[in-house]
């Protein structure tokens, strides 16, 4: 039962992190305007958004750079290690 609850756990932390680096890569490139497009980049927007907005707020805006997802994704993977290594001693 860990095991299954540890793997479960790390591949839905996994493919967030996915989702997170897509939604990077979207905002960093300007994409033609196409109805899937617009659906797809809505979606990482609604996905990924709020887990960002956490780290938004305590961390400001250096001009354009903006540090909160390379804060987000290594508190999601430090998260990921732990959560597994304890669900891994059930």
């Amino acid at each position: 039962m860990g095991d299954t609850l540890a793997n479960f756990v790390y591949v839905f932390l996994w493919v967030y992190l996915l989702l997170l680096f897509a939604y990077i890569l979207t905002s960093w490139i300007r994409l033609p305007y196409r109805p899937w497009l617009n659906r797809v980049q809505r979606f990482l927007y609604d996905v990924c958004d709020p887990y960002l907005r956490i780290f938004r707020r305590f961390l400001p805006p250096l001009g354009p750079l903006d540090l909160s997802p390379m804060v987000a994704i290594f508190v999601l993977l430090i998260v990921q290690n732990v959560l597994v290594s304890l669900l891994e001693r059930l």
